[in-house]
C-alpha cells in the first residue's frame, strides 16, 4: 500500500520531497498552516495518523518518535496486522522503524536510510542476531504457524540450534545456528504438516491450481472442488501460488471466488498458450478443443503456470460443473508475473481539481491503476498520484478514442483509470464507456471489470462555494449542441423554466457557440423575475478560482466561458448579505411554511 510521508513543519517538507523521490508513489501529507505545499493537508495530527494507521498505510513520520508512539499507542493490538511506522529526524540524521518491523518496516527504513547516507536504527533482536526475519519470509514463502514464532525465536536467542529440512536459500544464507541434529527444526514443504513450538513450517508457493468450469458455475462448488483436491493429495493451501484458467473465464465469478478463498491471484492464459501444453496433458479432450481451442483447460493452465521445468502432480478432477488440476514448479512462483490478470477499468471522477475534493475511493482507484488515460490537464491535476503510472494523454474532442483505448488496455489485463473532471457520470466519460461496450459487442472488453468512481461535480462545488442554491429541486442542462440538437436543448430549457427548477448550465459558450446561452436567458426570464440570482463559478478548485453572483438580466455571453458553470436560481432562490460584504445564495425547502411542525420528512 502507498506510504504516507507525514510532515508537521515547513522545515520537514524539503526532506519529505527528497524521500518521495526514493518512494515515487508515496504521498506527502502536511499539517495545514505549516506545510502548505504538501500533496494533501490535514488539520489534526492525531486524527490523521490514526486514520492512516487504521487504513493500513505505511507511515513515514518526519517528526519525533514520541509523537508517533503516543498517538498510535491506543490502537496497538496484533503486531502481525500493524502497518510499518517509521520515524525520521527532520534533519535526516536518524531513521527508526517503530512498528511493523516484520511487515516491511525494516526494509523500508533501510531504503530510506540508504537514500540519506546513514544506517537505519533497526532494533529487532532476531533480525540483528541472525540477519533474517523468521516471521516475515520473502515473497513466495509463507510461515504456516506464525503463532509459534515468539517461543521459537526465544529458544534460538537462548542458544539452541536448528535443523533445516528442505531447501530455501534465504534460510541457508542466514546466520542461523544450524546443525544436522538440533533441538529446533525448520521444515520446508508444500505438503500438509504440523508445526510446534520447536518446529516452524514454511510453505514455498510452488503449486499452481488450474481451474475450468461451466459458465455461471456456483462459486461454492468450485471452491469446494479445489479444497477437496488439495486435501486429498495431502497438499497445503498455503503452498498455492495462484489460480489459473483460460482467458475466456477472466470474468467468471467462481474462478475469482477460489482465488479469494485461498488468498492468491487469479491469472489467465489464451487458448494458444494452453494448447502448447498438449503433449503434457494427462487427459486431453477433443470436445474441449472444439469448444475453446485447446485440449485441456485445468491441466493446461496448471502446466503453463509452472513452465516446462514443472510437472503435473494431480491430474484433472471433476465436480458436477467444474474441473481442477494441480502442478508443481521447481521454485516459488511469482503468480502476478504469470499469465494475465483480469483487466479493470475504473472511470474516475476527480472533482473540480483540488486534491482535497477527491474522494478516498477515487484516490484508491488511482493508486491501484497501472495506466492513466485522460485529457492531459486532468492527469496533470493528479500531481504525485500520477507518478509511476503509464500515461495516455488525449486532447479535447478525442473522447471516443480515449474510451476505446482504455477498454483495449483493460482487455490486455491492465488496471486502467479513465480520469474525468468533476463526476464521472455527469457530462463525463462513464456513459460513453457503456455505450461503447454495448455498441461494439466485444467479448474481450466485456470480460474486464468496469467500475464508476464518483467525484464532486462542478454544480456541487459551485453550490457549496456560494451557499445552498441547490437546496430544492434542480436540473442540469448542457448548452453544447455538438452532440444534442439545439431544438432539443431549448425544449429542455422550456421544461425547466415552467417547472421552476434551479438550473445548472454546463458548457455555456465556446468561441463559436454563444446563441444558446442567450436563448436560455430569454426562456428562463419568461418564468422568473429579472433579479433572480445567477452564480458564475469559474476554475473551481484551481488557480484563478472565481465565484460571482449577478442578476438574471445581467447574464450575457461575454461574462462566461467554457471553464464557467452557470447556476440560475429558481423563483424562490434568495440572496443573503454576509457580514464581510459578500453574498450567500440559497433556495429554501419550505420549512418557513411548516414552522413548528415535525421535520421527519426532511430527508
Amino acid at each position: 500500500m502507498t506510504a504516507a510521508i507525514v510532515v508537521l513543519t515547513a522545515g520537514g517538507l524539503a526532506l519529505a520531497r527528497r524521500l518521495q523521490g526514493r518512494l515515487p508513489e508515496a504521498e506527502v501529507v502536511g499539517l495545514a498552516g505549516r506545510a502548505a505545499d504538501a500533496d494533501r493537508r490535514f488539520e489534526s495530527v492525531p486524527d490523521e495518523l490514526r486514520a492512516l494507521f487504521r487504513a493500513g498505510r505505511p507511515i513515514v513520520g518526519i517528526c519525533a518518535a514520541g509523537i508517533l508512539i503516543r498517538t498510535l499507542a491506543p490502537l496497538l493490538a496484533d503486531k502481525r496486522a500493524e502497518p510499518p511506522v517509521i520515524a525520521v529526524a527532520e534533519d535526516g540524521s536518524a531513521v527508526v522503524p517503530l512498528l511493523g518491523g516484520h511487515r516491511g518496516a525494516n526494509e523500508l527504513a533501510a531504503g530510506i536510510a540508504g537514500a540519506l547516507g546513514i544506517a537505519a536504527a533497526v532494533t529487532t533482536t532476531g533480525d540483528r542476531r541472525f540477519g533474517v526475519a523468521l516471521d516475515d519470509p520473502p515473497p513466495g514463502w509463507r510461515l504456516a504457524n506464525p503463532d509459534r514464532i515468539k517461543d521459537f525465536v526465544a529458544a534460538l536467542l537462548a542458544g539452541q540450534s536448528v535443523a533445516i529440512e528442505g531447501e530455501a536459500a534465504w534460510l541457508r544464507d542466514a546466520a542461523l545456528p544450524s546443525a544436522d541434529r538440533a533441538e529446533l527444526s525448520i521444515v520446508i514443504t508444500e505438503r500438509v504438516a504440523e508445526g510446534s513450538a520447536s518446529t516452524l513450517i514454511y510453505r514455498p508457493s510452488v503449486l499452481a491450481v488450474g481451474v475450468g468450469c461451466e459458465r455461471g458455475a456456483e462459486p461454492d462448488e468450485v471452491v469446494g472442488l479445489v479444497r477437496d483436491t488439495l486435501a486429498g493429495a495431502g497438499l497445503a493451501e498455503g503452498a498455492v501460488a495462484g489460480i489459473f484458467s483460460i482467458d475466456l473465464k477472466a470474468d467468471e465469478a467462481a474462478v475469482h471466488a477460489v482465488a479469494g478463498a485461498l488468498g492468491v491471484p487469479a491469472r489467465f492464459f489464451d487458448a494458444a498458450t494452453l494448447q502448447a501444453e498438449r503433449d503434457r496433458l494427462a487427459n486431453p479432450s477433443d470436445l474441449v478443443f472444439r469448444e475453446v481451442g485447446c485440449h485441456g483447460v485445468a491441466e493446461g493452465a496448471a502446466l503453463a503456470a509452472v513452465g516446462r521445468e514443472g510437472a503435473l502432480l494431480v491430474a484433472k478432477t471433476k465436480s458436477r460443473r467444474a474441473t481442477c488440476a494441480i502442478a508443481k514448479a521447481p521454485a516459488p512462483l511469482q503468480a502476478t508475473a504469470t499469465g494475465r490478470a483480469r483487466g479493470s477499468l475504473a472511470v474516475v471522477g476527480i472533482g473540480p481539481g483540488e486534491a482535497a475534493w477527491r474522494t478516498a475511493e477515487a484516490e484508491r482507484a488511482l493508486r491501484a491503476a497501472t495506466d492513466l488515460i485522460g485529457y492531459s490537464l486532468y492527469i496533470d491535476l493528479l500531481g504525485p498520484l500520477a507518478a509511476g503510472k503509464t500515461r495516455h494523454d488525449y486532447r479535447l474532442g478525442e473522447e471516443q478514442a480515449r474510451v476505446r483505448a482504455a477498454l483495449d488496455l483493460a482487455a490486455q489485463g491492465r488496471a486502467v483509470a479513465l480520469v474525468c473532471s468533476g463526476d464521472a457520470g455527469i457530462y463525463a466519460m462513464a456513459a460513453l464507456v457503456f455505450e461503447e461496450l454495448e455498441r461494439a459487442g466485444r467479448d474481450d472488453w466485456r470480460r474486464s471489470a468496469v467500475t464508476v468512481v464518483p467525484g464532486i461535480s462542478a454544480l456541487q462545488a459551485a453550490a457549496a462555494r456560494i451557499g445552498a442554491p441547490l437546496g430544492h429541486d434542480f436540473c442540469a442542462i448542457s448548452l453544447s449542441d455538438l452532440l444534442t440538437a439545439g431544438d432539443v436543448i431549448e425544449r429542455r430549457l422550456q421544461a425547466a423554466a415552467e417547472g421552476d427548477f434551479v438550473v445548472a448550465l454546463y458548457n455555456p459558450v465556446s468561441r463559436r457557440r454563444t446563441r444558446l446561452l442567450g436563448r436560455a436567458v430569454e426562456i428562463l426570464s419568461g418564468h422568473r423575475p429579472p433579479d433572480t440570482p445567477v452564480v458564475l463559478a469559474r476554475n473551481l478548485g484551481r488557480d484563478g478560482e472565481e465565484v460571482r453572483v449577478i442578476r438574471l438580466d445581467e447574464l450575457t455571453a461575454d461574462r462566461v466561458d467554457m471553464l464557467t458553470l452557470v447556476l440560475i436560481g429558481a423563483g424562490t432562490t434568495r440572496r443573503v448579505a454576509r457580514g464581510d460584504g459578500g453574498t450567500w445564495v440559497y433556495t429554501p425547502r419550505g420549512y418557513a411554511a411548516k414552522d413548528g411542525s415535525s421535520s421527519e420528512d426532511a430527508a
